[in-house]
This record gives structure tokens, sequence and C-alpha cells, in this order.
């Protein structure tokens, strides 16, 4: 009995345990991203990259689905970042702990668990109808802006409340007002936990298929958008045409697809790292 209530081997048991948690997370998500480099990989040019799809996207590239991907995204940081600061500024620095600010963020958190699809059919209702923006990438953009903006809101309001108060406290006694204390002495030490939420979000909406299949993709379309108001394709709506709607396709050109898609998410989180890294390397707490 003593020896079962040891601590060391109860530790032993405890990481295995441990250990092999993680390795049912990671294993299954190393073999799809393995499979995917290796299927994907043959397929992978310059060509592939920067040319137009051609015979009905069964040859030629997709850089018509990789501009109108980083348009999409391009618009959603626009228009959700701005206003996701803000709101979680509002929330965390001026609004007055209360039954309607409670009410306001759990609104936020059940919005952020709200299925993809039912953010697509509003944006159809509301951006492409209502509105009368029709399918567009502005349409798209507000659609992703909106999916992506509880996300946001959350991981900035933690981020400021995790500052600590004497740095508030300070800048106060300092003479500076309240939207000087947050403009220099909040903001700067919140952005690496802001910058996370943002790249989460992002990366989010940059794979998304159901809100822009409803206001702004496009099933085919060889040339590039010239204007907001313009359909576009996007990688993860070409990645479903092309596994679904386009009969005697190539698999490889499928895979590549999708490891285009996967690359971009994973320069997107790199670029969030650096720029986090470098951020906390500043801070003084």
């Amino acid at each position: 009995m003593n020896q079962l209530m040891n601590p060391r081997r109860t530790e032993k048991i405890v990481f295995f345990f441990l250990l092999l948690s993680t390795l049912v997370v990671v294993l299954p998500v190393i073999l799809v991203v393995g499979i995917i480099v290796v299927r994907g990989s043959s397929v992978l040019s310059w060509e592939f990259l920067t040319a137009l799809p051609r015979m009905g996207m069964k040859a030629g590239g997709i850089f018509p689905a990789i501009f109108g991907t980083f348009c999409l995204v391009v618009g959603t940081v626009v228009f959700a970042l701005p206003v996701g600061i803000f709101s979680a500024i509002y929330l965390s620095e001026y609004s007055k702990r209360g039954r309607l600010t409670r009410l306001i963020e759990l609104a936020i958190v059940n919005l952020a668990g709200v299925p993809s699809v039912v953010y697509g059919l509003f944006g159809l209702g509301f951006f492409v109808v209502f509105l009368n923006f029709g399918a567009s990438i502005l349409a798209g953009s507000l659609t992703l802006a909106v999916m992506s903006l509880p996300v946001i809101i959350t991981a900035s309001r933690e981020a400021l409340q995790a500052v600590p108060k004497s740095f508030r406290e300070v800048s106060y006694s300092l003479g500076a007002t309240k939207w000087q204390t947050i403009r220099h002495a909040v903001l700067p030490h919140a952005l690496p936990g802001i910058l996370t939420g943002t790249i989460l979000s992002l990366s989010r909406a940059a794979g998304e298929t159901a809100p822009i299949l409803f206001t702004v993709a496009a099933f085919y379309l060889p040339k590039l958008p010239k204007s907001v108001f313009d359909q576009a394709m996007a990688l993860p709506y070409h990645l479903y045409v092309l596994s679904t709607q386009v009969p005697n396709v190539k698999l490889e050109l499928q895979y590549g697809t999708a490891l285009v898609l996967v690359a971009l998410a994973v320069l997107m989180n790199i670029v969030g790292i650096v720029i986090r890294s470098y951020f906390r390397t500043k801070k003084q707490w």
C-alpha cells in the first residue's frame, strides 16, 4: 500500500497519462499535415501559385483563390480589429460592473460558439440583401469580421485586465487622463495578448467556407476582382469545389490547394508569434 502511494510513482503515472493524452491529440494532426505535405508538394510550383485556373479548374494555378483569401483577411482585419479593441477597452476600463455588463460579456462568449454557417446566413440576409452589397468582398469581409469579433474582444479584454493595476495608479499619480493612461500605460503591455486573439480569429476566418459561400465566393472566376463589390474565389471554397463539384480532377490539385491553405494559416501564426515575442521582450513586468 505504501509503495502504491509513493509520490514518485504517482508522479510517473500522472506524467505517463499526460504524455499519452498529448500524443493522442498531436499525432493525428501530424499525420494529417504529413499526408497533405507528401501528396500536395508534388504540384507546388511557381505556375501553380501565380497562374489563373484553366480547363474548368482542372489545370493552371490557384492565384485568384490566394488573392481572394488575402483580400478577405485584410478586410476582416480592417473591420474587426478596431471595433474589437475599442469594445474590449470599454468593457475593461470604462464600463461599471453590473447586470448589463455581465449580460454583454455572456453574449460575447456565446457568440464565439455560434456555428459559422449561422454567420453566413446572417451575412447573406443583412449585408448581401438588406444593405444591397451583393455577393462581394465587402460583404464577405464584414461577415468574417462579425464572426471574428467575439474572439478578439474576449482575448483583448483578458489582456487588458492582466496588466497590473499599479501601472494605472502610477500614471494617474503623474496627472495623466484615463485615455492617456490606457494609451501609454496599458495598451502597450496588453498588445501581445491582443495579437494572440487577433491571429487566432484571423486563422479561423481564413479557413472558413460557410460564411464566404453565402456572401462572396465564386464557383469559377479565372480573373482577379477589381473592387470590393466584386465576387472573388477563396482557398477554402475552392478546395471544397475541387473536392466535390469538379469531376475527374487530379487528387494532387486538391492536396496542393489544401497545403497552400495550411501554409497560409501557419505563416499567419508564425508572424503573430514573432510580433508577440518582440513586444514581450519590452515588458517591464
